[in-house]
């Protein structure tokens, strides 16, 4: 993928962040602009690249080296990981929920909660397109019966209409862009798991889309 004008989302944040690391500081909104568009020119500039103030591989490379960093800053898990599943937090469009807010939905005792020990997801993602820790990954997660072990569970906030309990593709555009996004930052990460919605493995319409069918050429 390449970030250039009209870009957003979380990876232009990291794309900011490593240009203010390096000496070329912008301000970290995950806007991609013209400050960020010289800024970029000018650091391409440095390392003797095609200065055409447009992120791809080659400068995405320099900014952010593959073998030492991930753009999302994930750590890798210790856990061999064959699968990556979708889920959403099944909450009506428009809501805003939290990592903690989940937390104690899956940490209450029963009838309340699910009586867990944390969070089942090992990430959340907030309907402003932010990416946020859950449980640690090097910890077998609780989201998805069977298939836990070996997995990465990713959660978006959404997925059921506004009114009534309907299930429903809500997801924002800073969201779309996001998880895409960070499924891409994943495999990187785990280059042989394949990616699942969580109705792949359960009679559930959770996510409340396809994500096997629409991520399958990632």
């Amino acid at each position: 993928m390449t970030y250039k004008i009209g870009s957003r989302g979380e990876i232009v944040k990291q794309i900011q962040k490593a240009l203010t690391q390096a000496g070329f500081g912008v301000m970290v909104d995950g806007v991609f602009g013209p400050i960020t568009q010289e800024a970029v020119i000018a650091f391409q500039k440095s390392k003797g690249l095609t200065a055409d103030g447009i992120v791809g591989p080659a400068t995405m490379a320099k900014l952010i080296p593959p073998a030492t960093a991930s753009v999302f800053g994930l750590k890798r898990s210790k856990r061999i990981i064959n699968e990556i599943i979708v889920h959403c937090s099944d909450t009506p469009a428009g809501k805003d929920f939290t990592v903690d807010d989940i937390r104690r939905w899956h940490t209450l005792p029963p009838p309340k909660g699910r009586g867990w020990n944390d969070i089942g997801y090992h990430y959340v993602i907030y309907r402003d397109g932010t990416v946020h820790n859950g449980r640690d990954v090097d910890l077998i997660g609780a989201h998805c019966t069977n298939h836990n072990a070996h997995s990465i569970g990713v959660c978006y906030i959404g997925g059921r209409a506004a009114v009534g309990t309907k299930s429903k593709d809500t997801r924002t555009a800073a969201q779309r862009m996001a998880l895409k996004e960070f499924l891409i930052e994943l495999k990187r990460l785990y280059p042989n798991a394949k990616i699942y919605g969580h109705r792949d493995f359960a009679a559930k319409e959770c996510p409340s889309f396809d994500a096997k069918a629409e991520y399958s050429s990632l």
